[in-house]
């Protein structure tokens, strides 16, 4: 048994696909394929149900799964010592970003750790808040920039580095432009341009409304703040954002506080193994690069 086969299994098994998880670790599919099969053949089982559209773990597979894993965070763990030991720092560092977030102070940081740590292969990966999250509790992600309503996970450490308030977003002749003061219960007559389920915003707005009895009507949905700002100037909808994402329209959408949504909307750095070399030196790349640092 080998620790490529261990590592090509809980490829296969994370990605329920032999063609996905070939492309994860870099290699072919009929090589993937053939070291699975050693791999069951040297312990005696299927590990794979291979009858389905998508490949499912056996209950041999569920049980070598997490074994595998440790197997591979202990070798891991060992090199990263020996490492430790040399002064130099190697491996692999995971790193998430929620999906239509871009701020530059991370990009900073992970430049200066790339600098300063050439050995760690960098992977950089974007997706919904929710699954960042999920995938920092069972380590498939070391450190995961989120969006997050009013509190963050609770069981991870974490890094406040954003917290605002929404703001809607309308261009001039629209009715919400001419108010002093924009309520939720105003959105309600218009169709509202917003970020997608599972980003922290989303959930903020959703929690807002709910708290108030108030159902929403989400004409469109786009994943990146200036997709939704040139939506709404084309009069598609109302944009709901935060202050800093409306900052860069502010010329064209005339942009309200929405009064009673009091809840701010977080942006946040969550991971879990802080003893991990990797993630304990780039907290401090991204702690230096944000400090005094505003969203970009």
């Amino acid at each position: 048994m080998e620790l490529r086969q261990l590592e090509y299994f809980v490829a296969v098994a994370e990605e329920q696909n032999f063609t996905r998880a070939a492309e994860r670790v870099h290699i072919s599919q009929s090589g993937v394929s053939a070291q699975i099969r050693q791999l069951e053949r040297e312990v005696g089982a299927e590990l794979f149900d291979r009858s389905g559209r998508t490949v499912t773990l056996t209950v041999a597979g569920k049980a070598a799964l997490a074994y595998a894993r440790a197997a591979l965070a202990a070798a891991e763990a060992v090199s990263e010592s020996v490492g430790e030991v040399a002064g130099l720092i190697r491996g692999r560092l995971t790193v998430g970003m929620v999906i239509g977030c871009t701020l530059t102070p991370l990009f900073d940081a992970l430049a200066a750790f790339h600098t300063a740590h050439p050995g760690v292969e960098i992977a950089l990966l974007e997706d919904s808040s929710d699954r960042l999250v999920e995938g920092v509790r069972t380590g498939t992600v070391d450190l995961a920039l989120i969006g997050a309503a009013e509190a963050t996970p609770e069981d991870l450490d974490t890094l406040t580095l954003i917290s605002e308030r929404l703001v809607v977003a309308v261009p001039a002749g629209h009715p919400l432009a001419k108010r002093r003061r924009v309520m939720l219960r105003d959105l309600m007559a218009h169709p509202i341009v917003c970020m997608p389920p599972g980003t922290g915003l989303r959930a903020v707005f959703e929690q807002a409304c709910a708290a108030q009895g108030l159902q929403p009507s989400i004409g469109l949905q786009a994943s990146a703040a200036d997709a939704i700002a040139e939506l709404a100037a084309r009069g598609l909808g109302v944009a709901v954002l935060s202050d800093s994402m409306a900052d860069g329209h502010r010329d064209r959408l005339t942009v309200h506080r929405i009064v009673d949504a009091k809840t701010p909307a977080l942006l946040a750095l969550v991971w879990k193994n802080a003893h991990h070399p990797p993630v304990r030196e780039v907290l401090k790349d991204c702690r230096r690069a944000f400090k005094g640092a505003g969203p970009g």
